[in-house]
């Protein structure tokens, strides 16, 4: 039996788990139709994420994106490994809208779906772990800088990263241990102390800072009840992770296809509290492994007392329920 399914954004994982109840012979309403997507937000995106794109939605969807070949990394006091490592650097907003073109129009009408997916959950409750902030800012390239490596350094307080964007352009993001109150002088900092300020004609002129500690919904998948469709939470909004391990793109991707597998199975007959049980669990044990790997990383590199709070306490201790959060 097909299942009518209502999307609230264009966020990735959503239109993910459209595309694959589409072709499983579900139907998809846009409800309401939201708005598309607006203002540039760059994405680096390599191997698997691009594998699973491609797998996911064919050929020519990363058309005019501008390639990297190499990574640059210089961690802690280790000494700097150059890495070949293909890469596409792709303006989020620009992918989710030749992603919405090719599911075509959706339903119209009225009637109530039987499951809503959305990347903000209705209660905004997350369980965050750190407070950490990432600063994000452009600056030019200095002439004949390499424009196909992306580069990450560490400073004493955190670590910076340089992706060229191509045509003398680079975005400059900067990790550190809690609010930033002037975003531009501090990621100015970091560029100095790392070394990478070498690679720049000057530092990002105004930079913002966005709360970036992993995160995780504690219930992101509600059944449905006393008449109301079930709701998944996909995305950022069910899990988040710490961006310096390049796999956000791909977690939000595989929320989306296993919101599609919740979908499908409960349509087929499977209890449904029990696929939104085994939905939980399964972004639960992989914000677990993400939260291990980032501690592992950040130990090593950070021993100012600052990070005490983002590394180096089991997983639970750093989680804090934060009804209410932004995102």
């Amino acid at each position: 039996m097909s299942e009518v399914l209502a999307l609230t954004g264009y966020g990735l994982a959503e239109l993910t788990c459209a595309r694959l109840l589409a072709g499983r012979g579900h139907r998809i309403r846009f409800a309401p139709e939201p708005a598309a997507p607006t203002g540039p937000r760059p994405l680096l995106l390599t191997g698997p994420t691009l594998e699973l794109l491609h797998s996911l939605w064919g050929d020519g969807l990363l058309d005019g994106t501008w390639r990297l070949s190499h990574r640059e990394v210089s961690w802690g006091e280790e000494p700097a490994a150059r890495l070949a490592q293909p890469a596409r650097v792709v303006d989020g907003a620009v992918l989710a809208t030749r992603i919405r073109g090719r599911l075509g129009p959706g339903l119209r009408g009225s009637g109530s779906p039987a499951w809503t997916v959305s990347a903000v959950p209705p209660d905004g409750a997350h369980w965050h772990c750190g407070r950490r902030q990432l600063l994000a800012g452009t600056a030019p390239l200095r002439p004949g800088a390499d424009e196909r490596t992306a580069r990450l350094a560490t400073a004493a307080l955190g670590w910076v990263q340089l992706t060229p964007l191509g045509g003398g352009d680079c975005l400059v993001q900067g990790m550190v241990p809690g609010p930033a109150g002037d975003p531009a002088a501090l990621l100015a900092r970091l560029l100095a102390e790392s070394g990478l300020d070498r690679l720049l004609r000057r530092p990002p002129r105004t930079a913002t800072a966005i709360p970036a500690a992993p995160r995780l919904h504690p219930a992101p998948g509600r059944p449905p009840a006393d008449g109301a469709g079930g709701l998944l939470t996909v995305g950022a909004g069910a899990l988040r992770c710490d961006p310096l391990s390049g796999t956000g793109t791909a977690q939000a991707l595989r929320t989306g296809i296993l919101a599609a597998a919740v979908i499908d199975a409960a349509a087929a007959g499977t209890p449904a509290g029990a696929l939104c049980a085994h939905y939980a669990a399964r972004l639960g044990a992989a914000f677990a492994e993400h939260l291990r790997g980032c501690d592992r990383l950040y130990a090593v590199a950070f021993p100012d007392p600052a990070w005490s709070d983002e590394t180096g306490r089991p997983a639970s201790a750093h989680w804090s329920n934060r009804a209410g959060a932004g995102t």
